[in-house]
């Protein structure tokens, strides 16, 4: 599944793709739901609305308009691309047709998808959105000291507790087996154990990580691309993940893997205690 560097990725595209603001003629749905139901209201209330931007909340894409924000979600398969006039794929679920004669398609394969409306100012009050954590590189909000806190009491494993998204928005699997490494902690220990100078190291190590992912495109992971059909290279820098048997980049101990909170979890047994 994408994960917070992925969609960072899409959605700078798409604010490239939409700098000059297209107003929306039409859009056309080819199917009522993905995961979720698709609003009746969906292509009436976008018709003639420019785009004026888009942002991300955790995981979420949110398309700007004076009127109404589409709320999207890829997924596991999900993507945004421009799909010239004629170009249809087996699982392009919406086409949204602009005004400059260009059209954005959405695709995704397994539909474990979202698109929605939210009304002007209703972010924090949609059900999807109002349970959200920080953002991990807000600094205003998600520091050591508040990683910290929330984290006292908690018998939950470390890795299971940044991945937890009313903790923290956007650490998935990937980058929360990269993180804690960076910072030298075992994904196995109990959340509610760390120090608060082990708190400040991940909270950095979070920001640290997620950054350079961006700045790679992300990881390429099956089935992600972003909106100009690349892939990241992040998985080039991968530290620990799917590395288990071998080689520790740093001190050459065979990485080890197991099941943590149901996830595939990897580490290194010298590097991090």
């Amino acid at each position: 599944m994408p994960e917070l560097p992925e969609v960072e990725t899409v959605r700078r595209g798409l604010c490239s793709i939409l700098e000059s603001r297209p107003v929306i003629t039409r859009v056309i749905l080819n199917r009522t739901d993905i995961r979720f139901t698709i609003p009746k209201s969906f292509s009436t209330r976008l018709m003639n609305q420019p785009i004026l931007g888009v942002s991300r909340r955790a995981k979420y894409l949110i398309f700007e308009t004076p009127e109404v924000l589409i709320l999207s979600h890829l997924g596991m398969t999900g993507s945004w691309r421009l799909a010239p006039p004629g170009e249809e794929k087996l699982h392009d679920h919406c086409y949204i047709e602009l005004q400059d004669g260009r059209r954005l398609a959405y695709c995704d394969p397994r539909r474990f998808g979202i698109l929605d409306l939210i009304e002007i100012g209703g972010e924090a009050l949609h059900p999807r959105l109002m349970h959200l954590g920080p953002e991990p590189l807000d600094e205003t909000i998600f520091s050591g000291e508040f990683l910290f806190s929330e984290s006292r009491k908690r018998e939950v494993a470390i890795k299971t507790f940044i991945m937890d998204q009313k903790v923290v928005v956007g650490v998935g699997n990937i980058y929360a087996s990269e993180v804690l490494f960076r910072a030298k902690i075992r994904p196995q220990r109990k959340a509610g154990k760390i120090r608060q100078a082990e708190a400040d190291a991940l909270v950095q190590a979070i920001r640290d990580i997620l950054r350079t992912a961006i700045l790679a495109g992300g990881s390429t992971i099956r089935d992600f691309k972003s909106a100009s059909g690349s892939s990241g290279y992040f998985q080039q820098s991968h530290q620990v993940y799917d590395r288990g048997g071998e080689p520790c980049r740093v001190c050459k101990v065979k990485i080890r893997s197991s099941v943590v909170g149901g996830r595939s979890t990897f580490w290194c047994p010298t590097c991090q205690k």
